[in-house]
């Protein structure tokens, strides 16, 4: 009982911070949320590939080779199919791949 009050409470939590915004700026959006939402998504991702490739030590042995493999696959997948959830997955699949067959 207490695990479905708790998940209902954070449901409801969950879908007024995603209506919030909706019913707060219904004439216009401000310039600031425009401006977050341009420059926010691109930000993520490199603070991603930072966090991914922090622990790389290009000095030891595979000497970041899976890692650099991997990037290359998802840089390559989303200049051809323009795709982030395909790029992703490929670079995944190949990093997985290459940790656990290669190297």
């Amino acid at each position: 009982m207490k695990s479905a009050l708790l998940i209902a409470v954070m449901a409801i939590v969950t879908i007024l911070l995603r209506f919030l915004p909706f019913l707060l700026f219904r004439k216009q959006t401000p310039k600031y949320v425009s401006y977050l939402g341009r420059v926010l998504p691109p930000a993520i991702i490199g603070m991603l590939v930072i966090y991914c490739l922090k622990d790389v030590s290009p000095s030891l042995s595979p000497f970041g080779l899976p890692e650099l493999i991997a990037a290359a696959c998802v840089a390559g997948m989303q200049i051809w199919k323009r795709s982030a959830l395909i790029s992703i997955l490929s670079g995944t699949v190949v990093y997985m791949a290459l940790v656990q067959m290669v190297f």
